[in-house]
């Protein structure tokens, strides 16, 4: 399969993002789809793939705007839409994220990894909205995760000093 486009903007003002190492974990993670569909394997959704980096306001405001709920957030994933030519979008909130680490005693980097092959896990099929699902995706993150380990290939972040 040849690697699909994927387009990171960082939009968090203290937030430092190694885009290399983000498109080398989606690449892997694409690689592997078929250990992760949760149905029938359908490749990746074509397409380009945007990822974005946010703050808790600014993805508040998405939540908000295209899911009629205002209130912060990890994750939110766009659907691809091959009409369009898009393979998808992720939205991360890296302020989000550096809390969950603060109170998990975890590394901001290894949030943000979490947070992206959580929005990734949405795009191959997955969905957390009742338990029996929910375990299912917790499975594959974790599968997820220690995949790009194994493959040194789990991203890189940091917040600018």
């Amino acid at each position: 399969m040849t690697p699909r486009t994927c387009v990171i903007a960082n939009r968090h003002p203290r937030l430092r993002v190694d885009r290399a190492s983000v498109r080398r974990a989606l690449a892997v993670l694409d690689a592997a789809h078929a250990r992760f569909a949760p149905e029938a394997d359908p490749p990746p959704p074509a397409g380009e793939l945007s990822v974005a980096f946010l703050t808790d306001d600014a993805l508040a405001a998405l939540h908000g705007r295209f899911l009629d709920d205002p209130t912060t957030t990890d994750v939110i994933t766009f659907a691809a839409d091959p009409a369009l030519g898009t393979g998808g979008e992720i939205c991360v909130s890296a302020d989000t994220a550096a809390r969950c680490a603060r109170e998990r005693r975890s590394d901001l980097a290894a949030e943000l990894a979490l947070y992206l092959v959580h929005g990734w896990l949405h795009l191959a099929g997955h969905d957390d909205l009742e338990p029996r699902r929910k375990r299912a995706m917790r499975r594959a993150e974790a599968r997820a995760l220690r995949l790009l380990a194994d493959a040194a290939a789990l991203p890189r972040f940091s917040w600018r000093r």
